[in-house]
């Protein structure tokens, strides 16, 4: 199955979930129908769903959505299955099969787990069997946790080479404003401060665990990467079918790249922890953006967080704005220690033969 045909689609807790409490099975056999029949149409389709911890809290007694990490992970435990179940049965209607995979975000920085991951995925698409897929919260810690599953959606359709990613939630799209005269906005080309105080606006949705900010985020990690990118009602029938005949009605993430990053430039962008940030000069970021040339230490203004030596890094501009990623050459001590100096004075500084660059052209990616 070519990867053009592939889409990725997350439906969130509040397309899943009654007022009252409990699973909207409903909606959960429309949305099995509408995908069955998007796989007839030749697509690949994976789902990421949200929803367990949700499902499993009326077995445990919660009226509310538990906060310590012990209760989530058991209630999940129990939703999980919950969940399960209940796409098993919707989706046995069309006689579909689907399979679970369970991801934490070490699942997706080891690159032997990753492999391992994406092989199972391919596997299951070739057989036609559609995925469903959900952040592993029986074990995930903050340090691990993808925090939500607009994240893990937009890791998972850059990894696997989507063209589509669609965002379900509980409204439309992004907002223009808050007021009555707010409208859906239909496409967005890039990331600009103007996109981001919108959503500081809480012009999106109250219900899920992400919000719109973490879907504005997920938006541009899998538009970066060349993925088509909709914020869209899950709640509208046959949104998917929809979208994908160029009828779409929800906020479209059109591509940054007019081809896609490498697989390890990927992984550079989005496949590790970030693990601090690097703040550079306008001069640095111009050499970094326009002329495509490493980063020297004469360009570091300032370092953030506590880093090793191989760790990916957020490279800031003079605005404070991440404008690249890459695998950093230098310990944060150290990195502190030559910023603003030339090349050739790292070795008196540091007492040692060390690389001219603080990140290699081939380790960075613009953003």
């Amino acid at each position: 199955m070519t990867t053009k045909k592939r889409v990725v689609v997350k439906i969130g807790t509040a397309v899943l979930s009654r007022a009252e409490g409990g699973l909207n099975m409903g909606r959960i056999r429309s949305l099995a129908e509408e995908m069955a029949e998007i796989q007839k149409d030749g697509y690949s389709v994976l789902l990421v769903s949200s929803g367990a911890i949700g499902a499993g809290m009326d077995s445990f007694g919660f009226q509310q959505r538990p906060t310590v990490l012990r209760d989530k992970q058991a209630v999940a435990a129990v939703g999980q299955v919950i969940l399960m179940e209940a796409y098993k049965n919707a989706f046995a209607r069309h006689n579909v099969t689907v399979a679970q995979m369970l991801l934490t975000q070490a699942d997706l920085e080891d690159r032997t787990r990753y492999l391992n991951a994406r092989h199972t995925l391919s596997a299951l698409l070739n057989r036609k069997v559609i995925p469903v897929i959900n952040e592993n919260d029986t074990v995930s810690t903050e340090e691990i946790q993808f925090g939500d599953n607009d994240s893990l959606a937009a890791m998972v359709a850059v990894k696997m080479e989507a063209k589509t990613l669609c965002l379900l939630t509980d409204v439309e799209g992004l907002l223009t404003g808050t007021g009555d005269n707010a409208r859906i906005l239909p496409e967005v080309f890039q990331l600009t401060p103007d996109i981001e105080a919108l959503v500081s606006a809480k012009t999106g949705s109250h219900k899920s665990a992400g919000g719109m900010a973490s879907k504005i985020q997920a938006a541009h990690k899998a538009m970066s990467s060349g993925v088509e990118t909709w914020i869209a009602s899950g709640r509208r029938m046959n949104v998917v079918h929809e979208i994908l005949k160029g009828q779409g009605i929800g906020t479209c993430f059109q591509p940054q790249q007019d081809t896609p990053l490498n697989a390890r430039k990927r992984w550079i962008a989005f496949g590790r922890r970030v693990k601090g940030a690097v703040y550079l000069d306008d001069g640095a970021v111009n050499a970094l953006v326009h002329n495509k040339r490493s980063l020297l230490p004469s360009g570091v203004v300032r370092v953030e967080g506590q880093f090793n030596a191989g760790d990916t890094v957020r490279l800031m501009n003079s605005a404070g704005r991440e404008m690249a990623r890459g695998l950093i050459a230098y310990s944060s001590h150290d990195t502190k220690k030559i910023r603003g100096k030339k090349s050739i004075e790292i070795e008196k500084i540091l007492g040692h033969p060390a690389p001219a660059e603080v990140i290699h052209r081939n380790n960075l990616v613009v953003l």
